[in-house]
């Protein structure tokens, strides 16, 4: 008995001893940082390291004790399950780590649902394991379910709605993690793209938590979904004047001023990014990245008091602060122009005709 409890501190002493070691390796790793794999090892040795101490230590205790058999089995398959799912995560950092690196796209909604399967499937499998392990039989179960199942199939329509709805989500590439979207009710960044739910915070900041079956069955707009060019969209009212010469002049120099501006989009400030784009026969560039390149500026129509020019071009930014900045900058350059024209900026105008009262009598 007392080789045991020797045994057993000597366990004690030799823990204690691998958590003081586990701080000189975390040093050791963090000195090698620019490697991605020691980096993120760096970070998640807590992690990975606190289930195996527990099984090495769970284990070394049941041959020194010889305790319920039972008991280190249900332990076992607990802490074993804990230990795969904190590796996976380990792998599946370090893969969105590696493409950080390389500068690539990360889908990180993708990532988080693999993590959320693997942890349904770790489970479905500690069951089934536990289940087996006490001689129950498993087929029986299920085949045994008949009307109760159903019943419980029902029941669950609409969490097994949203699971699915929400792989759908991914596969189909919707929007990701950090993306500007519009529902029929709701507008703002997405946060969390869950098996059951989607998190969108509101520009106002609040918490919006959508059913991912509303989601799925809805119409999404996603405003981040572009590359290049975010509208800028105005007209410019001018009074009437017959001076067509006038008009087609500061027409030609409003469009030269947007072409000549670095931030509104032209074919030659963007033909380098273009290039870095990948071509394919089966779509048009602009339309899968996302870019815009439209610049127009016409004498678009007659209103009640004004003759209407259309301003119509794209930021070469998509950012919310930066594009109003540009939008700001166009519409002050249009200003001086019409300052520097014969032409006047048009404001609603009513007109009163008034007469004398001995005038309504006159014969």
């Amino acid at each position: 008995m007392e080789t045991k409890i020797y045994l057993a501190l000597a366990l004690i002493i030799v823990n204690v001893v691998l958590v003081k070691l586990s701080k000189y390796l975390k040093y050791f790793l963090f000195k090698k940082r620019k490697n991605i794999f020691l980096k993120l090892l760096y970070s998640r040795i807590k992690k990975i390291g606190i289930p195996l101490l527990l099984l090495c230590d769970l284990n070394a205790l049941y041959l020194l004790f010889r305790f319920n058999e039972k008991i280190l089995f249900f332990f076992n398959v607990f802490i074993i399950s804990w230990l795969i799912y904190e590796i996976i995560k380990y792998f599946i950092y370090t893969s969105i780590n590696l493409k950080i690196a390389k500068k690539e796209s990360v889908r990180r909604e993708l990532f988080a649902l693999t993590i959320n399967l693997t942890k349904i499937f770790i489970l479905i499998i500690d069951v089934t394991i536990i289940l087996s392990y006490l001689g129950i039989n498993i087929t029986a179960i299920i085949t045994s379910l008949g009307i109760g199942g159903i019943i419980i199939g029902l029941a669950a329509k609409d969490t097994l709605s949203n699971f699915f709805d929400s792989i759908r989500l991914v596969s189909e590439d919707a929007f990701h993690i950090g993306d500007w979207i519009e529902t029929r009710d709701f507008e703002g960044f997405v946060t969390e793209i869950g098996l059951n739910a989607t998190q969108i915070r509101t520009f106002d900041n609040a918490l919006i938590v959508i059913p991912n079956s509303k989601l799925a069955n809805d119409f999404i707009k996603n405003w981040s979904r572009r590359v290049i060019g975010r509208r800028i969209k105005f007209w410019i009212k001018l009074k009437y004047s017959t001076d067509k010469k006038e008009i087609e002049r500061v027409i030609r120099e409003i469009k030269q001023m947007l072409i000549k501006h670095p931030k509104i989009v032209t074919d030659e400030k963007i033909k380098d990014s273009i290039k870095k784009m990948h071509k394919n026969a089966l779509f048009l560039i602009e339309d899968k990245y996302g870019v815009r390149k439209t610049l127009l500026v016409y004498l678009d129509k007659f209103d009640e008091y004004s003759m209407d020019i259309l301003v119509y071009a794209f930021s070469t930014t998509i950012k919310w602060d930066e594009w109003l900045a540009v939008k700001q900058d166009v519409l002050l350059n249009v200003l001086e122009i019409i300052k520097n024209s014969k032409l006047e900026l048009a404001y609603p105008t009513s007109i009163v005709f008034y007469d004398k009262k001995e005038n309504l009598w006159r014969d």
